[in-house]
Formats: C-alpha cells, sequence, structure tokens
C-alpha cells in the first residue's frame, strides 16, 4: 500500500519505518532542500534507539522515499503525525488532500491536537466519498518508540465510518501479534481518553514528588513509604518514582492541553498546579547544592550525569537539566557534563560557553568536581566504580535527582547523600 507521512516528529518517522518494514510504500513529504533522512531527523531523534538503521535501511531499499506535499495529496493513505502546535498545518494539509476530490480517502490522525480536533478536520472532507478522518491514541515512549508500534498491547481507535475503521485495522495488523485489546469509540472520546491518561500519569508524578518533599521535613524515607503505596493493588507501582520534575514536549505540550480545556470547561486548577509544582521541582537538585554551599558557588566545578529528559532519549526537551545550568552559570560555577546520548544537543546549545563543558566519559567529568548532581536515571549510572568517583572528585557530595543509588553504601563510604525525600 501506499502511505504518506505528514510531520517530522518521532511519532512519524518511528510510523514510517515501521510500516515500510512491513511492505508498504512509504513517502514522508519533505518540501526542504535536505536529501539526508538522518540529518532531517535531527539528533535527538536520530539517536532513538535502533531508528536511524532501520530509516536508513529502508530508504536504501526505496520502501521509504520523500515526496514534495503537492505530489503527497494525490495519494490516498496518509498518517498525520505532527506536534500539538501545528494544527493550522495539519488543516492546510487535509485541505490539500481534498482538493483532489479522490474517492475513500483514508487519513489518521496521530497528533495530539485536542479534543474535538479529529472532527475538525473531517468537516473539510467529503464523507459521501468516504474521505475520512480517524484518531490513532499514539502510545510511542522516547527511548522505547519502535517497540511501543511493532508490539502494542492496546490500541485506542477514535472512529465512526466502518469503512475507515476496517481500513485502519488492516493497516496495524502486522503489529497486533500481542494485542490485548482494541478500543473504538467516537474520535472525540479517543482523544478526550488520550489526554486523561496523561493527565493521571501526571498526577502520580506530581503526587510522589510531593509526598517526597513532605517527607524530607518530616524525617521520613519516600523509598519506603513509595514501597507501601506500590504494594496496594488499588495504586501498584507504575510512575512512583520520586525525582526532580518531568520533561518532554509532547508529554508537557498534551498536560497543558488538558489543564487548557480544565480551566475553560471547569475553572479547575489541578493540572496547572501539577505543572506549576513540577516546574519547581525541577529545582531541588540545584536548591540541595546552594543549601549546601551556603549560597556560594561560584567557581566551584559541579558534574552533571544526564542533562536528556529522560534515559533512552536524546532530548532536552523541557528537561530539568536545562533549568538547572541555567542556574550553575548564572552564579559562575563551572558545569562539566556526561550524558550518553545527549551531549551533542547540549553542545548545541552551550558550545562555546566558557563555563559548560562535556565529557565523553563519566567518570572525567567528576574531575576536582565539588558535587556530582544526578539528573537523568540512565542504566550505566546506577552501579558506578564508587572508590573511582571518591579519588577524582574534590568533595565528595552527590545530589541524586533520581533516587538512583543506595544512600547507606554512599554514606558508608564517606560520601555526602542528598536524594529527593530520603
Amino acid at each position: 500500500m501506499k502511505i504518506v507521512i505528514w510531520g517530522l516528529e518521532l511519532t512519524a518517522w518511528a510510523t514510517a519505518g515501521m510500516l515500510a518494514q512491513s511492505g508498504n510504500d512509504v513517502f514522508i513529504v519533505n518540501d526542504t532542500q535536505i536529501t539526508d533522512p538522518v540529518t532531517l531527523m535531527g539528533s535527538s531523534i536520530s539517536n532513538e534507539p535502533g531508528l536511524k538503521d532501520l530509516i536508513n535501511q529502508q530508504f536504501d531499499k526505496n520502501n521509504l522515499q520523500f515526496i514534495q506535499s503537492s505530489s503527497a495529496a494525490l495519494l490516498s493513505t496518509h498518517f498525520i503525525s505532527m506536534n500539538p502546535a501545528e494544527f493550522e498545518h495539519a488543516q492546510n494539509t487535509v485541505s490539500q488532500i481534498a482538493k483532489q476530490g479522490l474517492e475513500k480517502v483514508l487519513i489518521i490522525n496521530q497528533s495530539h491536537f485536542g479534543v474535538g480536533y479529529t472532527d475538525k478536520l473531517q468537516k473539510i472532507l467529503d464523507i459521501e466519498k468516504d474521505q475520512a478522518v480517524v484518531y490513532l491514541a499514539e502510545n510511542i515512549s522516547e527511548g522505547e518508540a519502535l517497540k511501543n508500534i511493532r508490539k502494542p498491547t492496546s490500541l485506542t481507535l477514535g472512529s465512526t465510518n466502518e469503512w475507515a475503521s476496517m481500513m485502519t485495522r488492516s493497516l496495524l495488523r502486522p503489529f497486533s501479534s500481542q494485542l490485548e485489546q482494541l478500543l473504538v469509540m467516537t474520535p472525540k472520546e479517543a482523544e478526550f481518553a488520550k489526554l486523561s491518561i496523561t493527565g493521571m500519569l501526571a498526577l502520580r508524578i506530581g503526587y510522589i514528588n510531593e509526598l517526597a518533599n513532605l517527607a524530607e521535613q518530616l524525617d521520613v524515607d519516600i523509598e519506603v513509604i513509595k514501597q507501601s503505596l506500590g504494594a496496594d493493588p488499588r495504586i501498584g507501582h507504575h510512575y512512583l518514582a520520586p525525582g526532580c520534575g518531568f520533561g518532554g514536549n509532547t508529554f508537557s505540550q498534551t498536560i497543558k492541553g488538558l489543564a487548557n480545556l480544565l480551566s475553560e470547561k471547569r475553572q479547575s486548577q489541578l493540572l496547572d498546579t501539577v505543572l506549576q509544582e513540577n516546574e519547581k521541582q525541577k529545582e531541588q537538585p540545584f536548591r540541595k547544592l546552594w543549601r549546601h554551599y551556603e549560597c556560594d558557588i561560584h567557581n566551584l566545578n559541579i558534574a552533571i550525569w544526564g542533562v536528556s529528559f529522560k534515559p533512552g532519549s536524546a532530548a532536552l526537551d523541557s528537561a530539568p537539566s536545562l533549568k538547572i545550568i541555567s542556574a550553575l552559570t548564572a552564579q559562575q560555577a563551572n558545569v562539566h557534563i556526561h550524558d550518553p546520548e545527549a551531549l551533542e544537543n547540549i553542545e548545541k546549545l552551550y558550545g562555546g560557553h566558557p563555563q559548560v563543558h562535556t565529557y565523553r566519559d563519566k567518570y572525567e567529568a567528576l574531575n576536582n568536581a565539588d558535587a556530582l548532581l544526578l539528573l537523568t536515571e540512565w542504566p550505566e549510572y546506577a552501579s558506578p566504580d564508587c572508590e573511582e568517583m571518591k579519588e577524582r572528585m574534590l568533595t565528595p557530595l552527590i545530589i541524586d535527582g533520581r533516587n538512583l543509588f543506595s544512600k547507606e553504601l554512599l554514606e558508608s563510604l564517606g560520601f555526602t547523600y542528598y536524594g529527593i525525600g530520603r
């Protein structure tokens, strides 16, 4: 089948790669002069595990190709995978397709524009010609994008058109081997379901962080409390990891969208509060460092392990590290950064900054460090050589923004340790 992908988000590239690998002829809309797919993807997307190799492989096989928008509009099967802020672009895209007057046009919207936006796109089309837009709630998580598409356990489809539903299920059939449930509802209900799930996850993160901050004041270890919460089958362990706040552009934008909807329709500030508190939470590692050095970190060497917004991703979107690096440099501290994937993106932001230095070796970043701030829980940080850390550091101070390390072990080895809620 010939399929057009509109958009250059991670979802667009991952969807394109997997559909091409399944034997489809997939066309990515590209009206730029860039001919190299990896360049067009950018480093934050091309560093997604397995994605760059898949895209290059499918381009080499001609299963994937670039196409200009004017030619793309002549085809009948489309995926729209755009940023939540690109709804006007999506409208123009659908209008361009509608002008062709084709029979049986299927447009699968994977974008999180908000509740009711798929219906707005549908109004541009001629339903009498079976020109249909369906909403497919993508469940892609950065770092696991290909896995999420290849073997989803559940899918939510928003459609009121029987033919469009049948075609969408047919397209997804290669990825349905482990599917436990396919939920079909109206597009508006599916959009609201997606927003609701994201909002619930944000509430859980916000709640455990609030408990962690309270635990510190009560001299209680939040890790013990977390175990108790998770042991209750009504709650479980998922998304109950206290830390220095969440990031991610799409995740944050989706929550903001739901927060705005709650505020507009219900005058509710529930998620606005979660977002505000999350921004404060991102500052926690810096505050702990600030207090430890009695408000004077001028000329200190501060090492940072992990700057991406989550492990498995090179993206810096709304990452806590950005706030902390800005705060450190504002106080004239020297920042020594290591990250397994995100150094290229950091260097683009801070390249040439006299106080910001990047290291390919995590231990080299610790040389003469007055503190280590762990901000992203990459697996390679979980079991470090503590003796080497202590030898390299000027001051054995660790501020663990993800509660990744053993507090008891580090303190027994002579480190000063601060966690979140510990």
